[in-house]
């Protein structure tokens, strides 16, 4: 198997000592029947952390991924959970192997816990029945994130057969049970369980490639702020045809306070949101057009590159209002309206001085002198990956010998509010960002799926990273 590392792309990984790609390729293949197996008995289990679902079944999943791991020898495995005061968490497994002498520990985090399945009407197959069709994985979690836990245990699995006690790097599993709930007590967990979770090196598989065939190692997110918007008008509603003409309803001026957060083109008009230095890398447009689904006839928002756009500039979007739906309308003037704005933010953005240029902007821009408040709500700091550091060499590397093609530095216009979290209580650590999903993979929506050929060489990747990094240290 040919290595990207012989173009010298890579020279901190070029200087480690040699990993034998072969041995673990064929160790990996020889088990990817079984482990695509487990895989589908995981997407079956509905664990799913939200309030109106049953955390039996979320609990069942945290023990059925403790068992997975105990498989494969570890023999310090627990299922643990904190609450915040006010919140009790999802159940998390955390396993351990113990590093050899002087070999790094590396902390592998992904989340057994899964979206709401949604409307089952627009599902093809079922949500929790993991289904194989034109080379894809189809069920609630295949790709987000029960094929990031596979990932890891596979790779070690893969590892341990081929190099027995040879392998020294310590490994921790982080499994979280609460991820699309928003994480709620994870900042408390890890404070709870700081020396258990301490490690060198931290991946983070909850991310995706490039394109199926095209891996990618997450190099940056975008950060996020969130607010509740509320406009009011009236003491009480009023009969339209009464007082309509002299007043305008709520609802009309909260469309004309939401007109004023973008320009002509597109651009977010808030003052005081900052843009990062421009990508290296570009999303052709007829790519993006295809993976988001966007209607022909939509023109795009904003100037510059598609890839700037998304990763490095701020993204503002309506995400809730609260008016009557059309079924339940008369002819009232709303006196009151509410609504919901997530604003992503630009690596070098601090949230705290964005959520107050965007209070700033709505205060200053109250139409018709409607009264108008502004109730910030989440927050979340940006990430951005050093290239050069050692890891990321191991593991830009690694992506491009499991893939045989150079893989891409992206950046991803969503936000991972944790990992703000872990960089503070771990700021020796090495962050690194990876995953298996692909730009149609759908996740959070109907029809979920996972890429099997590339969620092999995601495997790949990962133990021949974690072989690196007993070769070479860091």
């Amino acid at each position: 198997m040919t290595s990207p590392s012989d173009s010298g792309h890579y020279p901190a990984a070029r200087r480690a000592q040699p990993v034998d790609v072969d041995a673990l390729a064929q160790a990996v293949d020889a088990r990817m029947g079984q482990t695509i197996t487990s895989l589908k008995e995981l997407v079956a289990i509905p664990g799913i952390a939200w309030e109106a679902f049953d955390p039996a079944e979320l609990a069942t999943s945290a023990e059925t991924v403790a068992e997975l791991i105990r498989g494969l020898g570890l023999t310090d495995v627990q299922i643990l959970s904190v609450s915040n005061g006010e919140t009790e968490g999802g159940p998390a497994v955390v396993a351990r192997r113990p590093a050899g002498p002087g070999k790094p520990t590396v902390l592998l985090y992904a989340h057994h816990d899964v979206q709401p399945p949604g409307d089952a009407r627009l599902w093809k197959t079922e949500p929790f029945a993991a289904t194989e069709k034109d080379g894809r994985l189809f069920g609630r979690g295949a790709a987000d994130d029960k094929a990031g836990i596979m990932a890891h245990v596979a790779s070690l699995e893969a590892l341990l057969a081929t190099m027995g006690e040879d392998f020294g790097v310590g490994v921790t599993f982080f499994i979280e049970g609460e991820e699309e709930a928003g994480s709620p007590t994870f900042r408390t967990f890890l404070e709870t369980h700081q020396e258990l979770l301490r490690a060198d090196v931290i991946i983070v598989a909850d991310s995706a490639n490039w394109k199926v065939g095209i891996p990618a190692l997450t190099t940056s997110l975008r950060g996020l702020v969130d607010g509740v918007i509320e406009l009011r008008v009236l003491e009480h509603a009023v009969h339209s045809g009464m007082f309509g003409g002299p007043l305008l309803d709520a609802p009309t001026l909260m469309a004309r306070l939401i007109s004023t957060f973008h320009d002509d083109a597109g651009e977010v008009a808030i003052e005081g949101l900052v843009s990062a230095a421009p990508a290296t890398v570009d999303y052709p447009e007829e790519d993006f057009r295809r993976d988001s689904s966007v209607l022909e006839s939509v023109q795009l928002a904003g100037t510059g590159s598609i890839a700037d756009r998304l990763w490095n500039k701020p993204a503002l979007s309506v995400i809730g209002m609260d008016v009557p739906s059309v079924a339940l309308s008369s002819n009232t003037l709303l006196p009151s309206a509410r609504a919901k704005i997530s604003v992503r933010l630009a690596p070098g953005q601090d949230p705290d001085a964005a959520m107050e240029a965007i209070a700033r902007h709505i205060g200053s821009h109250a139409p018709f002198g409607a009264e108008v408040s502004f109730a910030p709500g989440e927050r979340g700091n940006a990430f951005a990956t050093d290239t050069n550091a050692s890891a990321a060499q191991a593991a830009l590397w690694a992506l491009g010998t499991a893939w045989n093609t150079q893989p891409v530095e992206a950046g991803m216009g969503g936000s991972i509010p944790f990992i703000a979290d872990l960089t503070e209580l771990f700021p020796q650590a090495q962050i690194l960002i990876t995953g298996v999903e692909d730009p149609d993979s759908r996740a959070h929506s109907a029809n979920e799926s996972l890429h099997l050929g590339d969620f092999r060489n995601a495997v790949l990747a990962e133990a021949l990273l974690l072989a690196r990094l007993n070769a070479a240290g860091l």
